[in-house]
């Protein structure tokens, strides 16, 4: 099987850039599933119901949250009704929508796992990842099913210690928040396909996306200015995957230029 994941897309930069590179990279990759995250496609923080359908029309099947699942109020119904959109599983259980899902491509069926870190969070509480991964592993027992773990947490150490964890056990663990493309991309000698950050859609010489000027005068002067979208050299990032047998066989990171001219650039 292969799987297409797009890094996380920040804003309206990133969804121009995805809308005018997917067609390039579908037809170089070949995938059976395109996956994605979404926790920044609308404005940066969080994911509306409008952009949520967009990158379904995309061809998104899968598009995992993290840290800013319930950001945007409007799509809270869309997370309670829908199996494509997955917020953190390891989220209090009152909150909406669901953190994993099986899909089916040809004969085949792939599970996937949203989860978020406990770590470096201001304004939330998640419960263990471990435990909210072993709960959905034990509801895979059995099923012969390749597990996909998408994991959106602020510390490297905190990733490499679910890897240490889950070695062996998924097809893939693969980081993001970060929104920076890390060069460690592996597959461990168990078989289970690894990186600790896939990186960006959106702009290249941003800082997370976002406008470095302003980010800049953020962390100078501590005054908590708004964020603006960065538009310069845009490009699409994230990594493909290939599976047999349950385990991840090859991984490959990208970074494919959009071609098309921004219209704010």
């Amino acid at each position: 099987m292969r799987l297409l994941y797009i890094a996380e897309i920040v804003g309206k930069p990133g969804l121009f850039a995805l809308r005018h590179t997917l067609e390039e990279l579908k037809q170089r990759y070949q995938p059976d599933i395109l996956w994605g995250n979404g926790d920044g496609a609308t404005g940066g923080f969080g994911l509306g119901l409008n952009h949520a359908h967009t990158l379904r029309k995309l061809g998104l099947q899968v598009i995992t949250l993290g840290e800013c699942a319930f950001y945007k109020k409007d799509v809270h119904p869309l997370l309670a009704s829908s199996h494509f959109l997955l917020r953190p599983e390891n989220l209090p259980e009152e909150a909406p929508g669901q953190g994993w899902q099986v899909l089916k491509s040809g004969p085949d069926r792939v599970a996937f796992l949203s989860l978020v870190g406990q770590a470096g969070w201001n304004r939330l509480t998640p419960v263990s990842p471990f435990t909210a991964f072993d709960r959905a592993l034990e509801r895979l027992q059995g099923q012969n099913i390749p597990l996909l773990i998408d994991f959106h947490a602020v510390t490297t150490a905190e990733k490499q210690t679910l890897l240490a964890y889950v070695d062996g056990k998924v097809a893939a663990l693969l980081g993001s928040h970060a929104k920076v493309a890390t060069a460690d991309a592996q597959i461990t000698s168990h078989g289970t396909a690894y990186v600790t950050d896939a990186g960006r859609t959106g702009s290249r010489a941003s800082i997370g996306g976002f406008l470095p000027e302003k980010e800049l005068q953020r962390l100078q002067t501590g005054i908590p200015l708004k964020s603006e979208p960065c538009w310069q050299e845009l490009v699409v990032e994230g990594v493909f995957l290939e599976l047999s047998h349950n385990k991840g066989v090859r991984i490959e990171p990208f970074t494919q230029a959009c071609s098309v001219r921004a219209p704010s650039s």
